[in-house]
């Protein structure tokens, strides 16, 4: 099921709404839902989607959330609203916790992301060998 950017919007909206508010502090630049696909270059086309990132810099922290990753890989696995709302929730949680370690000067999740993304690179070249 691929829903329209407005729905996922909605759907996100209401999502975000049971998160408690002092997740949101400090965050000025809000969370943004953009229309882009944002593949991730260090793999090959077309493999490995960003959904989402925590941004901080002179713009201010922000969470940037990309629909059209979340619709590529919908439409690849064929999610149901059920996938969505499980994928856009997860979204939300993960790059709130960037921004939680982030105020905090932490940087575990940070490291865990590498090293899953560190592991999925090498998937790919042994499969590309």
């Amino acid at each position: 099921m691929l829903l329209s950017f407005e729905q996922a919007g909605d759907l996100l909206d209401l999502l975000a709404e049971p998160f408690p508010e002092a997740l949101f502090d400090g965050l000025n630049g809000g969370v943004n839902f953009l229309e882009d696909a944002v593949p991730d270059r260090s793999f090959p086309s077309g493999e490995m989607y960003i959904l989402g990132e925590y941004c901080e810099d002179l713009l201010g922290r922000y969470i940037n959330l990309y629909y059209g990753s979340f619709a590529v890989l919908a439409e690849k696995e064929d999610w149901t609203k059920q996938r969505w709302a499980e994928e856009l929730r997860q979204t939300l949680s993960h790059e709130l916790t960037h921004h939680m370690e982030a105020r905090g000067g932490l940087h575990a999740l940070d490291d865990k992301d590498e090293a899953e993304l560190a592991a999925w690179r090498a998937e790919y070249e042994k499969m590309e060998e």
